[in-house]
């Protein structure tokens, strides 16, 4: 077990698996993200230590590598991750989310062997996701175009159909006849 600072609880080490990671991925305004509750279990830290790390180092994280949730954000996640309602010793502030490219940079200032260890561990299933994400495209994109064949295939076999459901019904069909004029030209 690690101590972190003078005051911290000891924080216990956690066997990581890919699973236990992409349970911890969620997907807001378009982008996966992770929290930041997530990352400091992952990384073996007290969540207030890796927000002052990352407060001490700002200038690292733009707004497309970590922002705040909205109380709209929370409120979708709240089925999915716990928080603590204000009033009962629980978070103060709105949790931060990472993205991908802030969770790399994290690596940068959380210099313990576990936080890089288990940073590439994440980079890693991050790439992966996206590797899957670009097969399932194409599977995507093939079944599209089998559908549309089906589909124009369907109508073609619905219209053989209705002319099969013709020939067989002659009391149905109202016939012309057909006259033959001959003319003479003189």
């Amino acid at each position: 077990m690690k101590k972190h600072g003078t005051r911290s609880k000891l924080i216990k080490p956690l066997v990581i698996t890919d699973d236990s990671i992409i349970n911890k991925i969620y997907f807001i305004r378009g982008q996966k993200i992770m929290l930041d509750r997530d990352l400091a279990i992952l990384y073996g830290v007290e969540t207030k230590v890796l927000n002052q790390a990352v407060k001490r180092n700002l200038s690292r994280f733009p707004e497309d590598f970590m922002f705040r949730l909205t109380e709209r954000e929370i409120k979708s996640l709240r089925s999915q991750i716990v928080t603590s309602k204000k009033g009962r010793g629980g978070r103060r502030y709105s949790p931060v989310a990472f993205t991908e490219q802030g969770v790399a940079m994290l690596s940068s200032i959380l210099k313990s062997e576990t936080a890089i260890g288990v940073n590439i561990q994440i980079i890693r299933v991050f790439t992966r996701m996206k590797q899957m994400l670009l097969s399932n495209k194409d599977v995507l994109l093939q079944l599209e175009k089998i559908e549309k064949k089906l589909n124009t295939r369907n109508k073609d076999i619905q219209l053989i159909f209705k002319y099969l459901r013709q020939l067989l019904n002659p009391l149905q069909q109202t016939r012309k006849r057909i006259d033959f004029k001959i003319t003479t030209h003189a």
